[in-house]
């Protein structure tokens, strides 16, 4: 296969990559060490003080009632429908284009994701097309606050119970009320992308309902309470005492660096209004964070991608597949989903940390009208 090589003819900067996390960790890099070398020397290193500390500390900042650390963003999905009940036979609503841990969960416990499409101005599920998909089995509704901005959670109320999927939104609003604080459970990841990330995998359930908080609790230890004696088939779902100290210390920056993003969002938005890419729009009553910053063009998005790439600034397509067009789902056959497609042939993630400086946003958005052209 040949590859596509498109001459640059001026001068080569430094690389921009999608995401750099040194300079982040270089201004925090001193109290990353000395919790850490605590961690060490207590030699604790399963729940205990380290991970309640943080669970406080993070289920006051999503203003909700309680927080529980697990083990992945992916674990936090599979442990809120297992507490939730849903099983064999039952069904749960998932957009069509999100990142595959969604729908893999669903499947995983022996359940059918029902897809939905999503609604191209915010890549968030379609509010007005949920009811139709709505049955007799269907047992939860999953809505993804993808890329940073909130799904529309006032029209929700089916009397279902509602997962927000929360993995790319810690900090997110939708009408003053924080991503992970409106539904029955909301849920979180700490991969090291994310604006709140850890030094390797871990997550996050919130909830504000007491009687769900102590069987998510149970549920990260085997079902387990008291020690050795099991009320439900849960799972090993624990966050690490490590990441739950890393994870607090990054907690107080993240306002900060989420206000970073959002600039240079804004920046983008200057640079590149008027012309052919499809920009990011961040809806009334909502607060974007930004996870990340997608364009969408309706032609040539492969031809940015290729010649971006080809002068050093790092790229991604979120995501080339919908849900639906995975091989493991075929077994569905549930049709087509316009909107997701389009996202999938037409959407591209630029540069959007917030230690970009606006010299780099330039050449970002310089580069991306020369491979329009």
């Amino acid at each position: 296969m040949l590859s596509v090589v498109i001459p640059v003819d001026y001068p080569r900067k430094m690389p921009i990559p999608l995401l750099d996390l040194k300079p982040q960790y270089a201004k925090i890099r001193g109290e990353i060490l000395r919790v850490t070398e605590e961690v060490y020397d207590s030699q604790a290193f399963i729940l205990g003080t380290r991970v309640e500390a943080f669970e406080r500390d993070f289920a006051a900042y999503c203003r909700s009632k309680h927080a529980v650390g697990v083990s992945s963003g992916t674990d936090a999905l599979l442990i809120a429908l297992m507490v939730l009940g849903v099983g064999p036979g039952d069904e749960v609503i998932v957009p069509a284009y999100s990142f595959f841990a969604t729908a893999g969960v669903v499947a995983r416990l022996g359940a059918t994701p029902v897809f939905v499409d999503i609604d191209l101005t915010d890549y968030n599920i379609d509010v007005t097309e949920i009811e139709k998909h709505i049955s007799r089995r269907t047992k939860a509704i999953m809505p993804v606050h993808l890329f940073g901005q909130c799904a529309d959670m006032n029209r929700m109320d089916f009397g279902i119970p509602i997962v927000e999927d929360a993995a790319q939104a810690v900090g997110a609003e939708f009408e003053g009320k924080r991503a992970g604080s409106m539904g029955a459970i909301g849920c979180f990841s700490f991969f090291p992308s994310k604006n709140l990330g850890a030094f390797g995998d871990a997550g996050a359930v919130t909830t504000n309902d007491d009687a769900l908080a102590a069987k998510l609790i149970d549920f990260r230890v085997h079902g387990m309470r008291p020690k050795y004696f099991h009320h439900y088939v849960g799972g090993n779902f624990r966050i690490d005492a490590l990441q739950a100290a890393i994870l607090h210390v990054k907690l107080p920056y993240l306002d900060t660096w989420t206000e970073g993003r959002r600039r240079n969002a804004a920046i983008y938005n200057e640079l590149l209004s008027g012309g052919q890419a499809i920009l990011p729009v961040q809806l009334p009553g909502r607060k974007h964070i930004y996870n990340q910053y997608v364009i969408r063009f309706k032609e040539g998005r492969d031809r940015v991608m290729a010649h971006l790439k080809s002068a050093g600034i790092g790229c991604e397509i979120y995501y080339p597949r919908t849900l639906p067009q995975q091989e493991c789902f075929s077994y569905l056959k549930c049709g087509r989903f316009p909107n997701a497609e389009a996202a999938a042939e037409q959407s591209l993630a630029v540069p959007i940390y917030p230690e970009l400086t606006r010299e780099q946003i330039e050449e970002v958005a310089r580069e991306i009208k020369r491979g329009l052209k």
